[in-house]
């Protein structure tokens, strides 16, 4: 058995993950952290390209990277629902890859495929934990559950931002393996187009959460729960 997961970002599609977390997924595998990625759906209804391309897109975008594990559900695209069967279906690849932190879409977004997911996610996570789910496997709950908030402002404020500075260029490359979404692209995923390359979108939206944190590029993420501090001293961001 192959050893646990530090950090598994799901996504309902090829790609997705890059565009919200790559340059988070790359810095934790600097640290020396296993990271995985699980996509949804084979991402067959996208309106370029095809599933059997975007697949080894995935593969390239996944070396470049260097997560340990990337897997895919399956399950049909534009048509990702929540129920008894899709959790218990994402829990038992929970229970086998056993992350202890989990990143999920927003619980908006443009997509139907994103909201359902970051419900589903959660609640499968919840589900793995459960000893009768499949008395043949070993019961596993993640620790933490993070939802991935870039480029949605429409609901609240980021929890935390993570510095990816060092890392956001390797995000970049990750997203350029996907050629057949994104070649001459000005839209993507829950990147809104105002007329600039794709590219320079996702830089510009980077470097507007890296200044929440006085740096150059971040990625925004929500949880539900309150963070806690022990020591004032070691709040970070200065205030003036």
């Amino acid at each position: 058995m192959d050893a646990p997961l530090d950090l598994l970002a799901v996504g309902p599609h090829r790609d997705d993950v890059e565009l919200l977390c790559g340059g988070t997924i790359a810095r934790q595998v600097a640290l020396g952290q296993r990271v995985g990625i699980l996509d949804l759906t084979a991402g067959e209804m996208g309106t370029r390209g095809s599933a059997a391309l975007r697949a080894e897109e995935a593969a390239r975008a996944a070396q470049v990277l260097g997560v340990a594990v990337r897997r895919n559900l399956e399950l049909p695209d534009a048509a990702i629902e929540n129920t008894p069967a899709t959790r218990e279906r994402l829990a038992r690849v929970i229970r086998e890859l056993r992350p202890q932190v989990v990143i999920a879409p927003a619980p908006r977004g443009r997509h139907p495929d994103h909201r359902v997911a970051s419900e589903l996610v959660r609640d499968a996570c919840f589900l793995a934990g459960l000893a009768k789910l499949d008395p043949s496997t070993a019961p596993h709950r993640p620790r933490k559950v993070c939802y991935a908030i870039a480029y949605r402002e429409d609901a609240v404020k980021p929890t935390f931002v993570v510095d990816i500075t060092d890392t956001f260029e390797q995000k970049l490359e990750a997203i350029r393996c996907y050629d057949s979404q994104f070649d001459g692209a000005t839209q993507a995923g829950e990147v809104y187009p105002n007329g600039e390359p794709l590219d320079d979108l996702v830089r510009h939206q980077a470097a507007h959460y890296g200044a929440l944190i006085r740096r150059r590029y971040g990625e925004p993420f929500l949880t539900d729960e309150t963070m806690r501090v022990d020591d004032l001293r070691t709040l970070d961001v200065a205030t003036f």
